[in-house]
């Protein structure tokens, strides 16, 4: 990516790496070191044109989380969209990133949560 000048690396991790979940220690960890590399490696990789990110999707409508049997009721209350996200809408901000119009944008953590995250 270096040689050629453009690049652009996606790191997908969870919401909960900006707003830690109960009960998930070690997980929130990893999470959240996640966020670190990322700004870390942006800084050092900007200037080839290549980017990093890292994509903080929250509850998204999945086989995964039908499996865990949750009611939908119960996750949906807790999101301000009132729903749960669509993998084709994660889909889309991950293409966004990766593409040419994204190369100002880097080291950053998005979130593709329905509003779910408290904090900005």
């Amino acid at each position: 990516m270096k040689e050629r000048r453009w690049g652009r690396i996606l790191l997908v991790t969870s919401f909960a790496a900006r707003e830690p979940m109960p009960h998930l220690t070690f997980s929130n960890g990893l999470r959240a070191g996640l966020l670190g590399l990322t700004k870390t490696v942006s800084n050092e990789i900007a200037g080839f044109g290549v980017t990093i990110n890292c994509l903080l999707p929250g509850y998204t409508d999945t086989e995964r989380l039908r499996e865990l049997k949750i009611p939908a009721d119960k996750i949906t209350a807790q999101i301000p969209a009132g729903r749960l996200g669509r993998p084709e809408e994660f889909g889309a901000l991950a293409a966004f990133l990766a593409s040419e119009p994204a190369a100002y944008i880097t080291g950053q953590a998005v979130a593709c949560d329905g509003g779910a995250l408290r904090s900005i």
